[in-house]
C-alpha cells in the first residue's frame, strides 16, 4: 500500500513538471541543453559589465568625472548625467563596431547559417580589433607575461581574457593623460585666487568660492562642451 502511494506520488510530480524527467539514466541531450540554458543565463547577467569594459566607457566617465572635480563641483552635473552621457556617447564611438558583430553574428545565427561557437568567434572579432587599437603595448607585454603565454607571434594572437585587462589599463592611462590637461587651466585659477586672497589678508575665505565663477567664465567662454567631447570622440578614431 505504501509503495503504491509513492509511486503515485511520483507520477503526480512528473506530471506537474512538463519536460522535465526523473529518470535513473537522463540523456545526454537534455543535459548538455540544461547547461547551454544556465550559461546562457549567467553570459546576460554579466554581459553589460562586460561589454562596458569592453568599449570606451571608462574612459569618457573617467575624464567626465575628472572634469567635474576640476571645476570645483561635487554634485553637478549630476552622477545619473555623467553615466547617460557617457553611455549615449559610447553607443555613438561603438556604432561601427556594434554594426559589424550584428551583421557578422547575430544575423546568421538567428538565421540558423552557424553554430554559437562560430557567432561567438564573429561576435568578438569587431570588439578585438577596436581594444587592440586602444591598448598600448607595453600594457598587452604585461599582461601576456603576468599570464605566461610563452610565444605570441603578434598582438592579434592575445588570447582575449589577457587582451581586455591590457586594453583597460590602457584606457585609464589615456583618461588620466587627458584629464591632467583639463586640469592645468582650472588650476592656474585657483592658485592664482589663492594667492590674491593671502596678499589681501582675507586667509578666512576659501578660495574655492571665488575660483569657481571663474572657471565657470572660462568654460563657458571656450565652449567647453564642445571641445572635450569633440576631442573625447577623436581620441578613439
Amino acid at each position: 500500500m505504501k509503495t503504491r502511494i509513492l509511486k503515485n506520488f511520483r507520477n503526480s510530480m512528473l506530471i506537474a513538471l512538463p519536460g522535465i524527467t526523473f529518470t535513473g539514466h537522463a540523456q545526454h541531450a537534455e543535459v548538455s541543453t540544461l547547461i547551454q540554458i544556465l550559461l546562457i543565463f549567467t553570459v546576460i547577467s554579466i554581459a553589460p559589465s562586460i561589454l562596458i569594459m569592453m568599449t570606451s566607457f571608462v574612459r569618457i566617465v573617467v575624464v567626465l568625472s575628472f572634469l567635474r572635480t576640476s571645476l570645483g563641483l561635487t554634485t553637478e552635473p549630476p552622477n545619473q548625467v555623467i553615466i547617460g552621457l557617457s553611455l549615449f556617447l559610447t553607443f555613438f564611438i561603438m556604432a561601427p563596431v556594434i554594426g559589424k558583430t550584428y551583421k557578422n553574428a547575430y544575423i546568421p545565427y538567428t538565421k540558423g547559417r552557424i553554430g554559437i561557437q562560430k557567432a561567438y568567434k564573429e561576435g568578438i572579432k569587431p570588439f578585438r580589433g577596436f581594444m587592440l587599437k586602444q591598448t598600448r603595448l607595453k600594457d598587452l607585454e604585461l599582461f601576456v607575461k603576468m599570464a605566461k603565454i610563452k610565444s605570441v607571434a603578434s598582438p592579434r594572437d592575445v588570447p582575449t581574457y589577457v587582451l581586455i585587462p591590457a586594453f583597460m589599463v590602457s584606457e585609464l592611462t589615456t583618461a588620466f593623460e587627458i584629464s591632467f590637461l583639463i586640469y592645468l587651466p582650472f588650476l592656474i585659477i585657483d592658485l592664482v585666487v589663492s594667492s590674491l586672497l593671502m596678499s589681501m589678508g582675507m586667509l578666512m575665505l576659501p578660495p574655492t568660492m571665488i575660483s569657481l565663477p571663474f572657471k565657470l567664465m572660462l568654460f563657458v567662454m571656450v565652449d567647453g562642451w564642445y571641445l572635450i567631447i569633440g576631442s573625447l570622440v577623436q581620441s578613439f578614431k
